[in-house]
């Protein structure tokens, strides 16, 4: 509940009225899960941007995956990013002994859960878009079935770049891709062309 009043009354009305987000072909985002969301990262907005794509009716079922040391870094943020916004956090270099890395992200999507991703791994320069990192493979291996929706950001970097704190108003375009899977690929192949999927959106 939390997390559908605190987007119905702050993010939606900034992401899609004072951002003025255009989005092109929204008939592509899925209304449930499993799903994995992928998109390019240049903002903090990008999260927020996607979460919005979503009806309030599924919000809840939709969990971004997000630097635990960044977003677990004290008390009050570690339960807003998990309360409000409902993170899967993960740990950039984790340890054997603890497991593995991405089993709280396999278990939302056997929750039939839609996970949003950004495979190059941190927020890159405004609207460049570095290579994606193969890490999201030995996702994907796991859930061949479960469809991957590539998406396009442009204008989040602009609005509110990496290390700034002052919201711009920039008009925003999501581009939204028809879904993809795995297909037998090596982690590599699979990373390159989900990579070449969203740079054709641009």
């Amino acid at each position: 509940m939390l997390k559908k009043i605190f987007f119905a009354l702050f993010i939606r009305p900034i992401v899609l009225l004072v951002a003025g987000v255009h989005v092109k072909n929204r008939e592509n985002i899925p209304l449930k899960g499993p799903c994995i969301i992928v998109a390019n990262h240049n903002s903090h907005l990008d999260t927020m941007i996607l979460m919005s794509l979503f009806p309030l009716s599924c919000i809840n079922q939709v969990r971004p995956v997000a630097a635990a040391d960044y977003f677990l870094k004290n008390k009050f943020f570690s339960w807003f990013s998990r309360e409000v916004i409902g993170i899967i956090p993960i740990k950039r270099k984790p340890k054997k002994s603890e497991g593995h890395p991405l089993l709280e992200v396999q278990n939302a999507l056997k929750n039939k859960e839609i996970i949003i991703l950004f495979p190059e791994g941190s927020r890159g320069e405004p609207e460049e878009m570095a290579n994606f990192k193969s890490g999201i493979s030995h996702l994907v291996k796991d859930f061949p079935d479960v469809p991957v929706v590539p998406i396009y950001i442009y204008g989040a970097g602009k609005s509110l770049p990496k290390g700034e704190a002052l919201f711009v108003p920039f008009i925003i375009d999501v581009t939204i891709s028809k879904p993809i899977y795995y297909d037998n690929e090596s982690n590599q192949e699979f990373a390159t062309r989900l990579e070449m999927e969203i740079r054709k959106l641009q």
